[in-house]
């Protein structure tokens, strides 16, 4: 996935140069779904003897929120994105969807709880960004902060869509490939909808931007959907959106090796601090007596108290009793 996923960057930027924006996020969904589509149909996979479509109207209903939050609006937001920003500073970006992924699945979703040193692994990501972004710089008033807070946009979206999921679909009985096709192909739905506003433009297509979309689509939109179900389910949402370790060090590769894309010194440093927040975030890298301390709130200090308070009365009853009692 990460491999994938990382390479979808270096697809983008060369499809940018014979299709509009519009037209990179609407292949490659359309596509998706297409070829997930297909998948579907040939291995017609089913869990627990059920059907292969779910037939609650709610599941629906979560998969079109899930397809508009996590495929249409952040495929848009990067393919506009890399019109402004180079394809390696894009997949730096995408790294922060742990960071985004953790916020979303504990305040807005309430499916995992952080603790102290997660937290400073959010702030420690937050500075990593502000570093990015560089706001001292010029370039930072023009439309290269505008691509940055749409990759960024498409960050905060894929962290919805993961705590989402996770609250809301990930417990369901519906097979991997069933899961995908559905979220990849009610997002194609939605951009063959929109095609008179996002697709109409003149196409200027060679080899390398045909290429290109085809994996992008297929692939990377299609396939590697179904990975990322299983690792959702295996892992959670948190835990899931590691693959952003690797992705934007195939982003950068490719980059510079392909592209000749070049940074500033404050690019790589900014980047290293969201890596360092992803460790703290994730707890691979914990801070002593920080990482095991939930974060206390009101809610959280009233059990606490009690369960104090019972120890302490036992203590106190048992005192007593040895007080009472014969040598």
């Amino acid at each position: 996935m990460g491999v994938v996923w990382g390479a979808s960057f270096l697809f983008m930027k060369i499809a940018l140069d014979g299709v509009t924006f519009g037209q990179v996020a609407w292949s490659r969904l359309v596509l998706g779904g297409l070829t997930l589509g297909l998948i579907v149909l040939v291995t017609r996979p089913r869990v627990q003897n059920g059907p292969v479509l779910p037939r609650e109207k709610v599941v629906w209903l979560h998969f079109l929120v899930i397809a508009i939050t996590g495929c249409v609006v952040p495929h848009l937001l990067f393919a506009w994105a890399e019109q402004y920003v180079s394809s390696s500073l894009a997949s730096i970006y995408n790294a922060v969807t742990p960071i985004m992924t953790a916020l979303m699945a504990t305040l807005a979703f309430r499916v995992e709880r952080l603790v102290r040193g997660q937290v400073a692994g959010i702030l420690v990501g937050i500075a990593g960004v502000v570093v990015i972004i560089g706001p001292w710089r010029y370039a930072a008033l023009t439309g290269d902060l505008w691509g940055q807070l749409a990759c960024l946009g498409a960050a905060v979206c894929y962290g919805f869509t993961f705590g989402y999921t996770r609250r809301f679909l990930s417990g369901r009985p519906i097979a991997p490939a069933t899961f995908a096709f559905l979220n990849i192909g009610i997002a194609g739905a939605i951009m063959l909808a929109a095609t008179p506003v996002l697709a109409w433009h003149p196409v200027a297509l060679t080899v390398p931007i045909v290429a290109g979309l085809l994996t992008l689509g297929m692939l990377g939109t299609g396939v590697a959907y179904i990975w990322h179900i299983n690792v959702l389910r295996a892992w959670g949402p948190t835990n899931a959106s590691t693959v952003t370790y690797v992705t934007p060090v195939v982003g950068v590769l490719l980059g510079v090796l392909v592209l000749s894309e070049t940074f500033s010194w404050h690019e790589p440093a900014g980047a290293a601090l969201v890596l360092l927040g992803i460790l703290l975030t994730q707890r691979r890298l914990r801070w002593p007596g920080w990482s095991a301390r939930p974060l206390r709130t009101a809610a959280s200090d009233r059990p606490a108290r009690s369960a104090r308070s019972a120890r302490s009365a036992a203590s106190a009853e048992s005192s007593g009793a040895l007080q009472r009692s014969p040598r």
